[in-house]
C-alpha cells in the first residue's frame, strides 16, 4: 500500500477543507427553501387565490412573496438547486422555482 506522506495528507485536507468553510460563511437566504411559508391567515385568508397562479410567474421572488401573505407556500427551487419538500398533497399550498430572483414556476400541491 502507498500512503500520502503526512504533511501531504494535512495539505490534502486542508485543500479539501476551505472550500466546505468558505461555503459556511455565505450569507443565508432569508426565505428558506422548502419550509412552508405563509401558514393561512383565517381572518384575512389568500390575497393570491384572488388571481392565477400564472400570475404570479416573472414576478421577483419578493413581490410573489407580498402576495402569497396568508396562503402556505414554499421555495421548491433556486437558481437550479432543488430543495426537499413534504410528499402531502396540499391543494392550498403553492410551491415555487425561482431563477435570478424571478418566480418561473409554480405547482400546487
Amino acid at each position: 500500500m502507498n500512503f500520502l506522506p503526512c504533511s501531504r495528507l494535512k495539505l490534502a485536507s486542508a485543500t479539501a477543507l476551505v472550500p466546505m468553510l468558505a461555503a459556511c460563511t455565505a450569507p443565508a437566504p432569508s426565505i428558506h427553501p422548502g419550509h412552508i411559508h405563509g401558514l393561512p391567515d383565517a381572518a384575512k385568508g389568500c390575497q393570491a387565490d384572488q388571481v392565477p397562479d400564472a400570475a404570479l410567474v416573472g414576478k421577483t421572488e419578493s413581490d410573489a412573496v407580498a402576495m402569497l401573505k396568508g396562503c402556505p407556500w414554499r421555495i421548491g427551487e433556486r437558481d437550479g438547486q432543488q430543495f426537499p419538500g413534504t410528499m402531502d398533497f396540499d391543494p392550498t399550498r403553492r410551491t415555487l422555482g425561482v431563477s435570478a430572483g424571478k418566480v418561473t414556476w409554480v405547482r400546487r400541491g
